[in-house]
């Protein structure tokens, strides 16, 4: 089961409460920052982008590429360790909204990972140190350290390389 706060939300779906949870003026700025880090060429700049304006932890060497997508409304819930490669289209989420609830889960992602094109990493994960996961994967659960895992759903294919 995946880390997350279950929040229930009352009247209508828990998307159109959004901007009572959350003010406008955070998730505009996030949206702009997001979406400028998904096409900046230089990694270095994504990282102080993503550290100084969304307060994300990246660690060291961490590259993300091309039109990467970091969760617009919890970015701070995002945790990245040292040299690690988040690859080509990816898309990283720490919450989900229901009809009738929404959640929120830290995704911790450590040292050394590589993670392939296209693939989705939902709430409240974590993938363990040299770590790879195969492009195109849905990460619904943690990943251990060392381990291969690719598939929608993700599977551990094998563990420690």
């Amino acid at each position: 089961m995946r880390r997350t706060e279950r929040h229930p939300v009352k009247d209508s779906n828990s998307l159109w409460q959004l901007y009572r949870i959350l003010p406008f003026a955070k998730v505009f700025r996030n949206v702009l920052v997001a979406e400028i880090c998904r096409f900046l060429p230089v990694f270095s700049w994504k990282n102080v982008l993503y550290r100084r304006l969304l307060g994300m932890e990246v660690g060291e060497k961490t590259a993300f590429a091309f039109k990467v997508t970091v969760d617009l409304l919890y970015p701070e819930r995002i945790h990245i360790g040292n040299n690690t490669i988040i690859g080509y289209n990816t898309t990283i989420l720490t919450h989900e909204y229901l009809i009738e609830e929404y959640r929120v889960g830290d995704v911790d992602i450590g040292d050394s990972v590589m993670i392939g094109a296209n693939t989705t990493i939902l709430p409240g994960v974590r993938i363990g140190d040299g770590a790879v996961v195969g492009a195109g994967s849905l990460v619904n659960r943690d990943i251990p350290p060392g381990a291969f895992a690719a598939g929608n759903p993700v599977r551990v294919i094998r563990e420690n390389r």
